[in-house]
């Protein structure tokens, strides 16, 4: 009975160490999931159309993330009911949106972050350092740039993408994501008249 014990741990060990390197990829020094996500693709696909969808997923799924992370730090920390609403929303639309993301990224094959990326580490670090209405201005301010580059990115593939499930994904969004950035700006303008 030992005996079984002890292999079935030495066949967790191996499994679980095999598991972790094919997230990050074999010998790489890159513990950033998104570096790590875009080097799997492009060795999987080169420089070829399915790459440049790879790479839209990707962005799509560190925006999600990132998201997903300061809207739930903007409930917790904002003294504005509109910002802890925005950051709710946030939390909410891109939970909702990287669940759709996972399924088209599993049925393309492409391998997309499943936790936050340094940049996102870095953009929850300098937020959460902040608190009263210095929290609510930077949070906005990230909300509303962030957004207007996201949008940007959603119509640049929707005009350049031959794949019919990436472009649908894409058009099927981004009037969500117009309606985020609406929202953000208008928290942003209350946010300046706080001073």
């Amino acid at each position: 009975m030992k005996r079984i014990k002890t292999t079935l741990l030495q066949i967790a060990i191996i499994t679980t160490t095999s598991l972790g390197m094919s997230v990050v990829g074999y010998g790489q020094k890159s513990t950033d999931t998104k570096v790590a996500a875009t080097e799997q693709n492009e060795a999987k696909y080169g420089k070829t159309d399915k790459e440049k969808d790879a790479k839209f997923l990707v962005d799509v799924a560190e925006i999600n993330l990132e998201e997903m992370k300061l809207g739930q730090l903007a409930q917790e920390k904002s003294t504005m009911s509109d910002v802890k609403n925005l950051g709710k929303m946030m939390e909410t639309a891109h939970t909702k949106c990287m669940k759709e993301l996972s399924t088209l990224a599993k049925k393309q094959s492409i391998t997309i972050p499943i936790s936050l990326t340094d940049n996102g580490n870095d953009a929850y670090k300098k937020l959460s350092k902040l608190s009263g209405t210095s929290f609510d201005k930077e949070y906005c301010e990230m909300m509303v740039s962030g957004h207007k580059e996201a949008i940007a990115e959603f119509e640049k593939v929707i005009k350049e993408s031959k794949d019919a499930d990436i472009k649908s994904f894409a058009t099927t969004t981004l009037p969500e994501l117009r309606a985020h950035l609406e929202h953000a700006s208008t928290c942003q303008k209350k946010c300046e008249k706080m001073k």
